[in-house]
């Protein structure tokens, strides 16, 4: 028999659904009572309610990662501390995911997706707190715990736009999903390039550094309050029947236990093309991590003054990458060609990053905005893509497994190459630093031609699409 609170929860949505469709197992699981995977497949109006809410908390916990190197010389000024210690408020981000990646994704694989997004929101909001207190010139050390914080509330996010899509969205609309799961991240990154620099200007005095940020920390502190009551009340685990004949079959297959966990872990790091995948991954998101921690300095450096205008460039780095994410989620869905799309766009990304990186030699801002642009546009973009060819190459191993290594990947690469970027920043200049930054995407790109285009996720929906259209012209007996 049904659970009847799952009926309640969903009966807005299922009024015309039958009994039989909504069955589910004791453990919540999806158990449709037909032989068919898809038989009792349905997308449901709140998918979007739901990717709504996801999007935000993203958000807000991506506008803290980058909040103070945005402003580094001013943080820096303030607290009395070096420039290269205020790059830690960024860099404790990567530096937190690595070694929590395994048990987090356990977590998320055993807990589920709601209680997954709601630790993510709630350790966004106190650390938005811990922030806000944290304003004065003697407590730089609370504002790097705030961070800490975040960053730990990261690993319940950062991983999940697959698993969101995957969850609530059919196969013709989950990379789109994706994408504008990544878009939450992506949109934080803007306002967190945008906000502080508007909010958080320089003065004489560095109390008045102090007012201005104490004002900006309260306001994010109050926002991520309201947003944590929202997903209490508004997020849902899954719907009542899976969206696909794909979510179903994995749905089946996942497991709970620590050593199913890991047993799926070994699974896909034994994939030769995810392998590939999850060097040439992090590479390109590392390279993105390290442009923007050292954003500021970088334009500091032939710009002097002008830290409004470097939260600007940022600004147009993630908004065009916006449209990327969008533009390469919907080519995706319509022509389910992964590994072109990645190749492309990695070869993109490098072409913008070689013209971002010369232009600053000129000297002319606006220049600079069109190449920073460019470079946004294919090297955010890419994340969706990623993220998807992932999920492909794996299935039915969880979305969110796959994921959080890909994740993991970049904060390694992010920290090697935000750390080594910044020394030479500072010794050798941004022609140096950014001149790495694209010799490795170079690499990057080598690294995706082998990668087989083994599209695993595909070929289940395929097959479960064939299975349907044998039950319609077959149907199978009703008992009495």
């Amino acid at each position: 028999m049904p659970k009847k609170g799952g009926q309640d929860n969903f009966a807005n949505d299922t009024s015309d659904l039958s009994e039989t469709q909504i069955a589910r197992s004791d453990d919540d699981s999806y158990s449709p009572n037909d032989q068919s995977p898809v038989a009792n497949t349905r997308v449901f109006r709140r998918r979007w309610l739901m990717l709504l809410l996801f999007v935000l908390v993203f958000m807000t916990n991506a506008f803290q990662w980058i909040q103070f190197s945005i402003i580094n010389n001013l943080i820096a000024k303030y607290y009395g501390v070096e420039s290269s210690t205020v790059d830690w408020t960024s860099l404790v981000f990567m530096v937190v995911y690595i070694p929590f990646i395994i048990p987090g994704a356990w977590i998320m694989d055993r807990l589920g997706l709601r209680v997954t997004v709601l630790l993510g929101a709630l350790g966004t909001a106190s650390a938005a707190w811990i922030n806000a207190v944290g304003v004065a010139p003697d407590l730089f050390y609370v504002v790097l715990i705030g961070q800490t914080v975040a960053s730990v509330a990261q690993i319940f996010l950062l991983g999940v736009s697959p698993n969101v899509a995957a969850v609530w969205f059919g196969a013709d609309q989950v990379s789109l999903a994706c994408s504008i799961g990544v878009f939450g991240n992506q949109i934080g990154v803007a306002l967190g390039f945008l906000i502080p620099p508007m909010l958080v200007h320089d003065h004489e005095n560095p109390e008045d550094i102090g007012t201005d940020l104490r004002f900006m920390l309260y306001i994010v502190a109050g926002f991520c309050t309201a947003l944590l009551f929202a997903v209490i009340f508004g997020f849902q685990a899954k719907p009542p029947v899976p969206p696909s004949g794909a979510q179903c079959s994995s749905a089946k297959q996942s497991s709970g236990s620590f050593s199913g966990y890991f047993t799926s872990l070994k699974k896909i790091i034994t994939n030769h093309g995810f392998m590939l995948l999850f060097i040439s991954y992090g590479i390109n998101v590392g390279v993105f991590y390290a442009m923007s921690t050292l954003l500021n300095q970088t334009v500091l450096f032939h710009f002097p003054g002008e830290e409004k205008n470097a939260g600007r460039i940022g600004l147009t780095i993630v908004v065009c990458g916006m449209f990327g994410s969008v533009l390469f989620g919907a080519i995706l869905d319509k022509t389910h060609k992964f590994k072109e799309t990645t190749l492309a766009t990695y070869v993109c990304a490098l072409a913008g990053m070689v013209a971002y990186t010369f232009t600053f030699q000129l000297e002319y801002i606006p220049i600079t905005f069109i190449a920073a642009g460019t470079a946004g546009f294919f090297m955010t973009g890419y994340l969706p893509v990623g993220f998807e060819f992932g999920t492909e190459l794996t299935y039915p191993e969880p979305e969110v497994t796959s994921a959080g290594l890909l994740n993991a990947s970049a904060q390694i690469f992010g920290i090697i190459f935000t750390l080594l970027g910044g020394w030479l920043l500072a010794t050798y200049g941004s022609m140096v630093c950014n001149g790495l930054l694209s010799a490795a995407l170079l690499i990057g790109v080598v690294m995706t031609f082998p990668i087989r285009s083994d599209l695993r996720r595909q070929k289940a929906n395929r097959e479960s699409m064939f299975v349907v259209g044998e039950a319609k012209d077959n149907p199978l007996p009703v008992s009495a």
